[in-house]
């Protein structure tokens, strides 16, 4: 039985997959299983995939969505401990040697993630070199304020960016994996589940890189406003403290919930395939009203017939 499961879902990721696989093969631990997902890919991934051979178990399926092949990887893993990883993100080679010996320093805590740095394009179009970041990826401590129980954290941001998290495997199939009905926030979903019954530890230091580009998912224009929804949820079904009593402020959740919608209507307004200045506006206006004091919303909802793109 290996120590760590690391699950890699993946959906036409030929162009970035194998550095994401050789950054896990190149690990400090070697005590793990490498499990990749492809959800129905129709470029060379599964091919490129193939060719790492034993150290990489390869699995197909349908195209089902990042969750569904999230789950299948859930399923097939056997660790003690389960690692998810996009396939465009990048591993220092400290991550899960770190996280484990977290693990062994703090018994009570479930999951242990870590800061992580926004890997960007040079203005040649290339990504700089893994080992340029080395130094950020030094133990550096754990954050006081993202560990514990951190529901009510939470409710403000999604602080596990889940390339950086590693859980124990038990904790992860108790909820049920991810919810394959979300197309969007459903990591977000995910670890709010989990901070209702587990602690969590971040470490300060940067042990992942979470790749930008065009074709990622958090850039795409959607009807709905699933982020808002989710929190909504989470805090009528469970209000907004933690179980050691720590609780985000009313005032201070309900501006935060207008900032989204706002953000939501303004990827609306902004334009883009998808995008209705209906919806804008709508969104506008459920801003305003969850924050009266928000006046930026209705000057957004101001310019909104005339499809102006704000700056501020």
């Amino acid at each position: 039985m290996p120590l760590v499961s690391v699950v890699i879902p993946t959906y036409n990721g030929s162009r970035y997959i194998s550095e994401t696989i050789n950054s896990i093969l190149q690990q400090e631990v070697s005590d793990i299983e490498v499990i990749v997902i492809d959800d129905g890919s129709t470029d060379d991934t599964c091919a490129i995939a193939r060719r790492f051979g034993d150290p990489v178990r390869f699995i197909e399926q349908s195209h089902a969505g990042v969750g569904a092949a999230r789950n299948h990887g859930i399923r097939e893993a056997r660790g003690e401990f389960i690692a998810l990883v996009d396939h465009d993100d990048y591993w220092q080679p400290n991550k899960l040697a770190g996280q484990l010996a977290a693990f062994a320093a703090n018994p009570q805590v479930d999951v242990v993630f870590s800061d992580f740095v926004r890997w960007r394009q040079d203005e040649a179009g290339d990504f700089p070199a893994p080992a340029e970041f080395l130094p950020q990826a030094a133990a550096q401590g754990s954050d006081g304020e993202l560990s514990g129980w951190i529901y009510h954290q939470m409710l403000l941001d999604s602080w596990v960016l889940t390339s950086t998290a590693l859980a124990r495997a038990a904790v992860v199939i108790a909820h049920g994996g991810f919810d394959e009905s979300l197309p969007y926030s459903e990591d977000w979903d995910f670890w709010l589940r989990v901070s209702r019954s587990s602690q969590f530890l971040k470490l300060r230091e940067v042990t992942t890189l979470y790749r930008q580009h065009p074709t990622q998912g958090s850039g795409i224009i959607r009807p709905i406003d699933y982020r808002t929804r989710l929190l909504e949820t989470a805090a009528e079904r469970w209000g907004l403290c933690s179980q050691d009593g720590r609780c985000v402020a009313p005032e201070r959740f309900k501006r935060q919930l207008a900032l989204y919608c706002a953000e939501f209507g303004l990827g609306h307004l902004r334009g883009g395939a998808g995008a209705s200045r209906t919806i804008a506006a709508r969104a506008f206006l459920k801003a305003w009203s969850i924050d009266r004091r928000y006046w930026r919303s209705l000057a957004y909802l101001a310019v909104t017939p005339f499809g102006y793109k704000p700056r501020w």
